[in-house]
């Protein structure tokens, strides 16, 4: 079972807890048309490893080395955060089933569900709850 956590509360693990990490799954073209969720005030880095290859939305074959190379042991709490929350918990569940003990999915992720003119950002997730967030 993977629990699902919101933006805020991923915020606050991230403030005080030393093993708390954030891995965006989203695709590059994402973090750079979209933006990034900015972590500075926690002095932690953001964890950027794509779980689909963008442009092909692909699944990304390298995703547990890539993460593995960035730093992140198995004993980290990982909260794996995409656009709306689904791609991150197909990313929590990989690094579960290879071992990680400690992975959380964002619930709504970085931009949340479209609001009634179709627009994302307006109702639920990061960039909703007001978290910092910046363009790469």
């Amino acid at each position: 079972m993977i629990d699902d956590v919101a933006p805020k509360q991923v915020w606050e693990a991230l403030m005080s807890n030393p093993d708390a990490v954030l891995c965006d799954v989203r695709t590059t073209a994402e973090w750079h048309f979209v933006g990034m969720p900015d972590l500075s005030q926690t002095g932690k880095p953001i964890v950027p490893v794509e779980w689909q290859v963008f442009p092909t939305m692909q699944p990304n074959p390298q995703f547990l080395d890539q993460l593995q190379a960035a730093g992140v042991g198995v004993d980290h709490h990982i909260y794996f955060l995409c656009r709306t929350g689904g791609r991150s918990l197909a990313a929590a569940r990989a690094a579960l089933e290879a071992g990680y003990k400690n992975v959380y999915n964002i619930k709504d992720g970085f931009e949340g569900p479209h609001d009634q003119r179709g627009h994302r950002g307006n109702v639920a997730g990061w960039k909703h709850q007001g978290l910092p967030w910046s363009h790469k």
